[in-house]
C-alpha cells in the first residue's frame, strides 16, 4: 500500500505543478496573443521560438566602376541579423541582447561606406568650409531644461570620469559627468585637445552633427541593417567581426577596456591602447572596414525600439532595406528621442558592456554627445 504521504506528493508533482505550468503558459499565450491579435498563429510562434543564424548570401557583380575617396562597397544581400543567447553569457551585466532578438532575415541592397570612422581631420575641414557650430558648442536654452538654473546651463558634453574607487555597476551616472566646454575640439574638456590627433575619430558629436557632415560630403548616416550587414564582413552568425573567439592566437582586435572598470588607471592597455585610439589600428574585417567594433560607438539613422527586432521577425520572412522605426521607443525614458548607436567602444568591457559584439545595439538620446560617440558615413 501507498502512504497517504506518498500520495500526496505523487498528486503534487504529477497533477498540480503539472497544471499550474499550463495554467501560467495559457495565461501569458493569451496575452501574447491579444497584443498581436492582427497575427497568425504561424507569426505567434516565430516570437516564442528562439531563431537561428543562417547564411549570407552577398549580391554578386554589382559593384560600380567607381570608388569613392576612402570608402569601400558593401555588396548588400540577405542575411541574418540579432544576436543570440550565447553571446548574453560573455557578458557579467545579463540583458545585453535582449533588444537584439530575435534573429531575423534581411536584404540590404549594395553602398559604399566609409573605410574608417570620420577623423578630426576630416570634421575639421567640414567646419572650416561651412562654419558649422556642433550641438554641444551650443548653451542649452531654458525651455530645453526647464527646472534647471541659468547658471548651469552652460556649453558641454559628457565626459568619461573614472572612479577612485569601485563601484555599482548599476549606476552609470557614477563615471559620467556632464563638463562645461567639453566639444569635438576639447572631447574631456576645456584642458583637453585635438591638436595632433587629425587620424583620431572625431568625437562629442551629437545625432544633427553627423548629419550636417554628411549631407556637406555627399554621404548620409548607415540604416542599421546596413551598418550590421557591413560589420559581419560576409561571415555567418559570428559574435565579433573578426570571428567567434575574442583574442585569436592570443592577440586583441579591438579598442576595448581591459581591467578594472570604471576605476582611475583601471584599463590595462592590454589591445595597446588607454582612451580613443588612431583609427585603423587594427585588421578590416572582410569588406576592408576598420573599427566596426570598438573605439568609438557610431551614430546610425534609425529610430531606437527596444521591441523592433520582434515585430520584424513577424512581418515577413525577409525585411527588404529597413529603415528603422516611426518613432524611438525606450521604455525607461519614454519620452526621450534616442537613435541607434552600434559597435561599441573604448569603454566597453565584459564587466559591464559587451557591445562590441557584433549584433548588440546602443543608444542615445539625439541631442547627446559624449567623447565615445563618431560616426561613419555611407552612400
Amino acid at each position: 500500500m501507498i502512504s497517504r504521504e506518498k500520495r500526496i506528493i505523487r498528486i503534487v508533482v504529477f497533477i498540480i505543478i503539472p497544471l499550474v505550468s499550463f495554467l501560467c503558459f495559457l495565461i501569458y499565450y493569451s496575452i501574447l496573443i491579444d497584443k498581436n491579435k492582427s497575427l497568425g498563429n504561424n507569426q505567434i510562434e516565430k516570437i516564442l521560438i528562439e531563431s537561428k543564424f543562417e547564411l549570407t548570401i552577398e549580391n554578386k557583380n554589382n559593384k560600380p566602376k567607381i570608388t569613392p575617396k576612402g570608402m569601400v562597397w558593401i555588396p548588400g544581400g540577405e542575411f541574418s541579423m540579432g544576436s543570440n543567447f550565447d553571446d548574453e553569457s560573455l557578458c557579467s551585466i545579463k540583458g545585453v541582447t535582449n533588444d537584439a532578438r530575435p534573429i531575423h532575415r534581411v536584404y540590404v541592397d549594395g553602398f559604399w561606406m566609409d573605410k574608417t570612422e570620420v577623423t578630426n581631420k576630416e570634421f575639421a575641414a567640414f567646419v572650416k568650409a561651412t562654419g558649422y557650430v556642433t550641438v554641444a558648442e551650443i548653451k542649452p536654452l531654458a525651455e530645453e531644461f526647464p527646472g534647471v538654473p541659468i547658471s548651469k546651463l552652460i556649453a558641454g558634453s559628457a565626459v568619461f570620469t573614472p572612479t577612485k574607487i569601485k563601484v555599482d555597476l548599476n549606476n552609470y551616472l557614477a563615471w559620467w559627468e556632464y563638463v562645461g566646454g567639453a566639444d569635438w575640439r576639447h572631447p574631456t574638456g576645456p584642458g583637453s585637445s585635438i591638436e595632433g590627433k587629425d587620424n583620431y575619430p572625431v568625437v562629442q558629436v551629437a545625432y544633427e552633427d553627423a548629419v550636417a557632415y554628411a549631407k556637406w560630403a555627399g554621404k548620409r548616416l548607415p540604416t542599421e541593417a546596413e551598418w550590421e550587414f557591413a560589420a559581419r564582413g560576409g561571415i555567418t552568425g559570428a559574435s565579433y567581426i573578426w570571428g567567434n573567439v575574442l583574442m585569436p592566437d592570443g592577440k586583441f582586435q579591438a579598442n576595448i577596456y581591459q581591467g578594472d572598470f570604471p576605476v582611475d588607471k583601471g584599463d590595462t592597455a592590454e589591445d595597446g591602447f588607454v582612451g580613443v585610439a588612431p583609427v585603423a589600428q587594427y585588421k578590416p574585417n572582410g569588406y576592408g572596414l576598420y573599427d566596426m567594433a570598438g573605439n568609438v560607438w557610431e551614430l546610425i539613422n534609425d529610430w531606437y525600439s527596444e521591441d523592433y527586432y520582434q515585430e520584424l521577425a513577424v512581418q515577413a520572412e525577409v525585411t527588404r532595406n529597413p529603415q528603422g522605426p516611426e518613432k524611438s521607443k525606450y521604455f525607461q525614458e519614454p519620452n526621450a528621442l534616442t537613435k541607434v548607436h552600434r559597435g561599441g567602444s573604448f569603454l566597453c568591457t565584459d564587466e559591464y558592456c559587451t557591445r562590441y559584439l557584433i549584433g548588440s545595439r546602443g543608444h542615445g538620446e539625439i541631442k547627446s554627445s559624449a567623447n565615445h560617440i563618431g560616426f561613419r558615413c555611407v552612400k
